[in-house]
């Protein structure tokens, strides 16, 4: 049997409204009704409630994962930047230290100038640079920005020092995610609107990767990678497998 790993943002609902996407509540419902495994993984850090929003849009699943979720794998004090519901989550959980923190923890956000050289300084005192997760691409008011991933490759390039991944698309995260079906990753197939952030990564470690047009990539043009299959939406997919299935 296989299962599946299924992106929230941009593949089950969209980034401006936070709806459901075409055929993203049916899809959720045609797992369940098949009993076919699945998680859902989402890079959200901005609320704690995320999973009960989601069931209240009408997805029928069991099986949720986010990088807030991997926090105890932090030790130590902690300097948060991020989004300012982010970094409220965080200072409820960690010791705060904005002048010698061991730890620097980025959510998304468009950081700016002085907060880029307030995190430079930390990093250069001797601070672990950490990512809640690894996104391409971040979008905001229908318009495309780096991601948290190209943030982390800056401040890599900036100061030499290396960093580590809590969310998507580390190998923790996505192990932590196969245990919850008790599948090897290679008898998974993920889905995502985020070619380079999630299912590259993901193809790398063994699963199928399914890109689909309703997120972060818009159009087949801007695809230099490609990965197993594209779709236009989770709909679309859906429709493929139902034909299959008939066949």
């Amino acid at each position: 049997m296989r299962g599946y790993f299924l992106d929230v943002q941009g593949t089950l609902i969209d980034d401006k409204d936070f709806l459901p996407l075409p055929g993203a509540v049916e899809f959720t419902k045609y797992l369940k009704e098949n009993n076919i495994p699945f998680v859902l993984l989402t890079n959200n850090t901005k609320r704690d409630d995320f999973r009960e929003y989601l069931k209240s849009l009408g997805f029928e699943f069991d099986n949720y994962l986010d990088p807030l979720m991997m926090l105890d794998s932090v030790k130590g004090s902690v300097a948060p930047f991020g989004n300012e519901k982010f970094v409220e989550i965080v200072k409820k959980k960690f010791e705060i230290d904005y002048n010698n923190p061991k730890n620097v923890i980025l959510g998304i956000k468009l950081f700016s100038n002085e907060e880029i050289a307030d995190i430079i300084e930390m990093l250069l005192r001797g601070a672990n640079l950490i990512g809640m997760h690894k996104t391409s691409l971040y979008h905001k008011n229908n318009r495309r920005y780096p991601g948290l991933g190209a943030v982390l490759e800056m401040l890599k390039y900036a100061t030499n020092r290396d960093y580590s991944v809590i969310g998507k698309p580390s190998e923790k995260f996505f192990k932590r995610a196969a245990d919850m079906i008790g599948l090897s990753f290679d008898k998974i197939t993920i889905i995502s609107d985020d070619l380079k952030g999630d299912l590259l990564p993901a193809m790398k470690l063994g699963m199928e990767g399914i890109l689909v047009l309703s997120g972060k990539v818009k159009s087949q043009k801007e695809i230099t990678t490609k990965p197993h299959k594209i779709f236009k939406n989770i709909g679309e997919y859906l429709e493929f497998i139902r034909a299959k299935k008939r066949d």
